[in-house]
């Protein structure tokens, strides 16, 4: 379960002296000292009980002037900082009940209720308004995880709680799962995102909770994207690439994903099957468990 950061102040920071402080000594999750000074931050970004709707007015008020990336909109995140070359970034998250309209407009998947999931990055959070979101928790062997759809997995229960108005937790990357519930009223909380360069290649899961199964990786980013495109384009340089990314980059996910483009222009199922078949003694689990389902479903297919 993430654990609870009980860390005291009665000052306010704005929203730039939390940024600064943060940039100064950086966010180093693993680092106890980092960790604590970075909830400190957060703590007295919290205090201050007016930035974000301030900011939120500002926002709308110039918006027919000017969009601005580093503080878009989404139907949940509000970002707030994003310093370049920095360990984290600030975000707000909003956490709406089953009776606000955005809920029965958008749906709870468009809020990520539901869906039991880790993270591939360590983040701190604070309850800023509101009674908070409710969260079954979770945890597992990450270590011990190869990450094919349908792998079974020891999910151990630790219980269901809130992230309560001035709270703040440490959700751990590759430890804590959680499955949110809707809030009992309009909730909002600011988070400390954790970045590093490894966190693209690193993976992050969906779990099925009844089945105590992966239900997949969901955490693929642009350069899979891009390669299926390329390969797509008919490119014989990007059909040669995915060749040897599918045989050899370091990342199960990308090998599959290589594999997938190569799949995806294969000429006839004869030959799908054999590029699945010789995926599956290419020496990753993931990959090979991958391939058995993508010869099976062939299989099904002909017959």
């Amino acid at each position: 379960m993430p654990r609870v950061i009980d860390i005291a102040s009665e000052s306010a920071i704005s929203l730039a002296e939390c940024t600064e402080r943060l940039v100064d000594r950086g966010f180093d999750p693993a680092d106890a000292e980092s960790l604590d000074h970075a909830a400190l931050a957060l703590r007295q970004l919290g205090n201050d009980r007016g930035f974000l709707g301030d900011m939120i007015l500002a926002e709308l008020a110039r918006r027919h002037r000017d969009d601005s990336f580093d503080t878009a909109y989404g139907p949940q995140v509000l970002m707030l900082a994003r310093p370049m070359g920095a360990s984290f970034f600030l975000r707000a998250n909003i956490w709406p009940s089953r009776d606000e309209h955005m809920m029965r407009a958008s749906g709870s998947d468009a809020f990520v209720y539901g869906l039991p999931h880790d993270h591939n990055f360590s983040f701190l959070t604070l309850g800023y308004f509101g009674p908070g979101y409710w969260s079954d928790y979770y945890t597992y062997d990450y270590a011990g995880t190869h990450g094919w759809s349908g792998e079974p997995v020891e999910l151990r229960f630790t219980g269901r709680e809130r992230l309560e108005e001035g709270q703040i937790r440490i959700y751990r990357a590759h430890e804590d799962i959680h499955a949110q519930i809707p809030a009992d009223a309009l909730s909002v909380s600011l988070n400390v995102m954790h970045v590093s360069g490894a966190q693209g290649w690193l993976d992050q899961y969906r779990f099925d909770l009844g089945a105590r199964q992966v239900g997949a990786i969901v955490s693929n980013g642009a350069s899979e994207a891009f390669l299926r495109i390329a390969v797509g384009l008919g490119s014989g340089e990007a059909h040669d690439l995915a060749t040897r990314f599918a045989m050899h980059h370091p990342s199960g996910r990308m090998r599959l994903h290589a594999l997938d483009a190569l799949a995806s222009v294969a000429q006839g199922d004869a030959a799908r099957d054999a590029l699945w078949a010789r995926a599956e003694n290419g020496g990753s689990r993931l990959v090979a468990m991958e391939a058995k389902a993508r010869r099976a479903a062939l299989e099904r297919m002909v017959a």
